[in-house]
């Protein structure tokens, strides 16, 4: 079974204006626009019984569409950067949805997540980079106006044992809303 997690998809259109930051950072390997994605969670290599619980558990989940707004680039990693990214500004509705997920994965019997939750797209991922490039180049690639968007979906996705960075697969995706009979799922999860 490949490695499935959680998601917010990029609408295209956003997707396009990330597009204008890429390039100019020597180390850089740019994440193709069709692969953006804010993860949620992360589930790792799981059974395809536990995938069917957990595409159970994500249809049954109740949320609403609501806006997301990248406002900044940012890179994690410090001396040794990893990765350049968008960042999310934090909301109360995209704190709630992660929450959600984060303590439906628990009763499934998963780990709980190891890492803190901050939400942002990667837009690079960085090998050998210097600190005082990305420096530079977030210096010179700012968000002048933050860029938002309504989130109406949420995705589990799946990524293969490659070198970070996709490509990625839609697997399953569950409306946010009202309970819709018509979710949509690539894969033959038991339920469509």
């Amino acid at each position: 079974m490949p490695r499935l997690f959680t998601a917010l998809e990029i609408p295209s259109e956003v997707a396009s204006v990330l597009t204008l930051h890429r390039g100019g950072l020597v180390g850089a390997r740019w994440i193709e626009p069709a692969d953006y994605h804010i993860t949620l969670r992360f589930l790792g290599d799981i059974d395809r019984r536990m995938a069917n619980d957990v595409d159970s558990f994500l249809a049954d989940l109740q949320s609403y569409p609501f806006q997301v707004t990248l406002d900044s680039l940012g890179s994690f990693g410090g001396d040794k950067p990893r990765a350049v990214f968008a960042r999310v500004q934090p909301s109360q509705k995209l704190s709630e949805l992660q929450a959600d997920i984060e303590r439906l994965m628990r009763r499934l019997g998963l780990p709980p997540e190891a890492r803190k939750f901050v939400p942002h797209v990667t837009l690079a991922r960085l090998r050998d980079a210097s600190p005082i490039d990305v420096a530079h180049y977030l210096s010179q690639h700012p968000i002048v106006r933050p860029i938002s968007f309504t989130t109406r979906r949420l995705a589990l996705m799946s990524s293969r044992d490659s070198v970070g960075g996709g490509p990625y697969v839609l697997e399953a995706a569950y409306p946010l809303g009202p309970a819709y009979p018509n979710r949509l799922s690539q894969t033959g999860f038991q339920r469509r």
